[in-house]
């Protein structure tokens, strides 16, 4: 299995490309619907690890089971707190583990009153496989705290789409891999307005989540 990359229009004063991560499995195909996910204009600062969208995204409308097995309405749960979305799936190899743990380390060096503020949202764009008994045990051995949410696959990719995240249904491959691609973004949405008004691209550290999150908690920008 391995990453592969994906690009979505984004504009500054003159067009220039966003680059989206995902990973998939071993056929490397594309993701044939990144090219109508919603489209960010965004503003990016010099070592700035995250990017400020100048059109922000509504959270989703997310009706869900989370990893608890109970209903989950993503709007409603999360509203009023600051939220970190993320779009991948558990068996990934590579860049879906390695964003939850550096999501969990930068949350482990908030002090506790932002810890508690703070929602972790994990979406399953492999939703067959991710069960809620599957989700609960893979986030726990990052954070007990963060939320997994698996259902229909056609809600989960409408919802990725409307925040520009290009996801492809599952592609069982003919030596029984499955291939998954999807968009590797991680958005940040504020509690002012339960809007995403930064987006960071696959490759972010623990460290500079660390930076920015208490901007985010307190409803700011990096």
């Amino acid at each position: 299995m391995r990453t592969t990359a994906k690009t979505a229009a984004a504009v500054l004063a003159a067009a220039c490309a966003l680059l989206l991560t995902g990973c998939g499995g071993s056929s490397g195909g594309g993701d044939t619907d990144s090219d109508s996910a919603a489209a960010a204009v965004v503003s990016t600062a010099a070592n700035q690890p995250g990017t400020v969208l100048d059109t922000p995204f509504a959270k989703p409308q997310l009706h869900l089971t989370d990893n608890q097995g109970k209903p989950f309405d993503l709007v409603k749960q999360t509203a009023g707190h600051p939220t970190l979305l993320f779009f991948g799936y558990t068996h990934c190899p590579d860049v879906c583990p390695t964003t939850m743990s550096d999501l969990a380390l930068a949350k482990s060096k908030l002090s506790a009153a932002d810890q508690a503020k703070l929602k972790v949202v994990f979406v399953s764009t492999d939703p067959e496989r991710d069960t809620p008994a599957r989700l609960s045990q893979w986030l726990g051995a990052m954070d007990k705290s963060f939320i997994g949410l698996t259902g229909d696959f056609a809600t989960i990719q409408t919802a990725a789409r409307s925040v520009g995240v290009g996801i492809s249904p599952p592609v069982k491959e003919k030596d029984g891999s499955i291939t998954v691609t999807h968009g590797a973004e991680v958005l940040a949405f504020s509690p002012k307005d339960d809007k995403a008004h930064v987006l960071y691209m696959s490759g972010t550290t623990a460290d500079q989540y660390s930076h920015d999150l208490p901007k985010i908690i307190s409803g700011g920008t990096p």
